[in-house]
């Protein structure tokens, strides 16, 4: 049913994807700051206890209605799982700015690509090269696939019904949210750290498998480590390595340069190197499936 539930979501979000979220976020960030007005004293175990109210409710909510669904007709439980899918997987929550971004860098038009990549990240960008601009956006894809895919498929097949995927993205929103609050976001960023060991290691050697492989192994054993966010830094390294990109190294700053560590072997960012990640992705993508069809396969016979 999961497989069939994925495909469907995929589908449908290809076909008619849900464009503005902004409802569905204003929500939830009504809800994050009830949480914090309510519990944040400035110590760990409040933390712990809003994150425990904040998803709790909604995985034990997800999970009753799965399974009264699924009791009353599977078909009613498949649809419900791919409605939470569709919610959950965010494909077009980044991919129209990298499409805009691909199209702006092929017409030649420089500063609409800084414009945007500027939106994406939330910071000023018109001192940006070219490379860099195509760089930035080949790095916020890789994490972007992974958050918004690859982490909730994987959580998504592990748990029943939709638990596993509604679990990540909040569990994601969370440690984004309340991040910078001290003690109080220490147990979102655990949890969140936790979710996130065994998804970027899958991720990375899905990247590893469709691309370079040797390339993306080293990359990822021997840089991923030096990266401010290791978990991201597995995703890059591998990214970068299996695609033969440079990605990381210093950025030019509004004063001074941002000093960031090497990413990747092969050759300087450029325009081919954005459709080469999205065959990438794509081609991830289908490893995934085709494993997840193997897994049930196995349990039928």
């Amino acid at each position: 049913m999961s497989l069939l539930a994925i495909v469907a979501a995929l589908v449908l979000e290809q076909w008619r994807p849900l464009g503005d979220r902004k409802a569905y976020f204003a929500l939830l960030a009504r809800w994050a700051n009830w949480l914090e007005r309510s519990f944040n004293a400035g110590a760990s175990r409040q933390g712990t206890i809003a994150w425990l109210v904040a998803v709790l409710p909604a995985l034990a909510a997800s999970l009753a209605l799965h399974y009264a669904l699924l009791w009353v007709s599977p078909l009613l439980a498949l649809a419900f799982n791919v409605v939470a899918l569709y919610l959950t997987l965010g494909f077009r929550q980044f991919s129209h700015y990298f499409t805009d971004l691909q199209m702006a860098i092929r017409a030649g038009d420089v500063d609409r690509a800084r414009e945007l990549i500027g939106a994406w990240r939330g910071e000023p960008a018109q001192h940006r090269t070219r490379e860099e601009v195509i760089r930035l956006a080949l790095e916020e894809a890789l994490v972007a696939s992974h958050q918004h895919v690859f982490g909730v498929l994987f959580w998504f097949v592990l748990l029943p019904g939709p638990s596993g995927a509604i679990l990540y993205r909040l569990a994601l929103y969370l440690r984004r949210r309340w991040h910078g609050l001290g003690a109080f976001g220490d147990s979102a960023e655990r949890v969140y750290r936790a979710l996130e060991w065994p998804a970027v290691r899958l991720t990375a050697a899905s990247f590893a498998v469709v691309g370079d492989f040797e390339d993306a192994i080293y990359c990822w054993r021997t840089q991923a480590p030096g990266w401010p966010d290791p978990d991201a830094g597995v995703v890059l390294a591998a990214g970068a390595g299996a695609m033969g990109v440079r990605l990381g190294m210093p950025l030019t700053a509004i004063e001074g340069v941002e000093v960031r560590p090497e990413l990747g072997v092969g050759d300087t960012a450029d325009s081919p190197f954005l459709d080469s990640l999205v065959g990438l992705v794509w081609r991830a993508l289908v490893v995934w499936i085709f494993l997840i069809l193997l897994l049930h396969l196995a349990r039928i016979f």
